[in-house]
């Protein structure tokens, strides 16, 4: 996204946006902030008490990962390792770490989770309402392999010229994360991240109240309705769902987890995941792994994983993992 379409607005009067280096300026009057603005296809919202040109800073960073990370974007990391027809391409260093977390990510879920799936989700439109046909999934798929990709320091190669990175499925982990780590390193001691799904903090609310974090119900038409909450002073919860990018056609509701070893939505029994985790990057990648296994199986993983977790069946039922802090509405 270029700065032309930037949507930012400020709690506190803003004459003006400030660098990053401008972190190093001398101590400024702190205050209850918060900032929204459009980035990674989503509504995301900065807030916490701070002074306005740390605030202001967070923000551009959110603008420098977009341009980094996003794959419709021509000049940014991602596009151009997608369009180097199989030579290697120096990226940022942001752009390297992300990359190789999220192939670590891929080996742990056997590729159900997989950043090659570029080569199939380009291919869908979930926002107009494009199926794309049956034979073009078809060549598209031997094309979707993360083993294909190979990292070496800040060099990044795809193998197979036909390949595609996505790094949808990970990317506003990795950016809550780093969100959270700047302001922390800048003094701050309270602050919460949402980038639309994915919600960070550090330490409690202004006023010590822990951070109440609601998880939407897919059900509800206004989008308003809400099957559990979490009290947080730290760490991440991520919910993704099947209601969150899709359409109706031929019958049937098509949405946007695909599965890389068909090229289609998934078929599952979850409706929604929702994590709870230390890193927002733990709970974003493991969310979209959950809708590949039965809910019982998911929940033991999440168990095993040290997580707690939230499944919502299709039908609507709820399970939790053990002992979890999510209460349920």
């Amino acid at each position: 996204m270029t700065l032309t379409r930037r949507q930012l607005i400020s709690a506190a009067a803003c004459l003006g946006t400030a660098t990053l280096a401008s972190c190093a300026a001398p101590a400024a009057r702190t205050q209850e902030l918060a900032t929204t603005l459009f980035c990674f296809d989503t509504v995301c919202t900065l807030r916490g008490t701070m002074p306005q040109h740390v605030l202001d800073a967070a923000s551009e960073l959110c603008e420098r990962y977009e341009q980094l990370f996003s794959r419709t974007i021509g000049t940014s990391d991602i596009s151009r390792i997608n369009a180097a027809g199989g030579a290697p391409v120096e990226v940022a260093p942001e752009t390297a770490d992300l990359i190789g977390r999220a192939l670590a990510y891929c080996a742990a879920s056997d590729g159900r989770f997989d950043i090659t799936i570029g080569a199939v989700s380009q291919l869908w439109d979930f926002s107009a309402g494009v199926r794309p046909d049956h034979a073009d999934i078809a060549a598209a798929l031997p094309h979707v392999d993360w083993r294909t990709v190979s990292l070496s320091g800040t060099s990044v190669t795809l193998a197979d010229p036909d390949s595609s990175l996505d790094l949808g499925g990970i990317a506003k982990g990795w950016i809550a994360d780093a969100l959270i780590g700047f302001l922390a390193d800048a003094g701050v001691e309270s602050a919460c991240v949402n980038l639309g799904g994915n919600v960070a903090v550090l330490g409690a609310k202004p006023d010590g109240a822990p951070w109440r974090v609601g998880v939407q119900d897919p059900a509800a038409a206004s989008g308003e309705g809400i099957i559990a909450r979490i009290d947080i002073t730290s760490g991440s919860v991520v919910t993704s769902g099947l209601y969150e990018r899709s359409f109706e056609q031929d019958g049937r509701r098509w949405w946007h987890i695909l599965d890389p070893a068909t090229g289609y939505p998934v078929e599952t029994d979850v409706m929604s995941a929702t994590i709870y985790a230390p890193a927002s990057i733990d709970a974003d990648a493991n969310t979209k792994a959950l809708f590949f296994v039965e809910p019982e199986e998911g929940i033991a993983h999440l168990e095993g994983l040290g997580l707690q977790g939230l499944i919502q069946r299709t039908d609507g039922t709820l399970l939790t993992t053990p002992g979890s802090g999510f209460s349920l509405s």
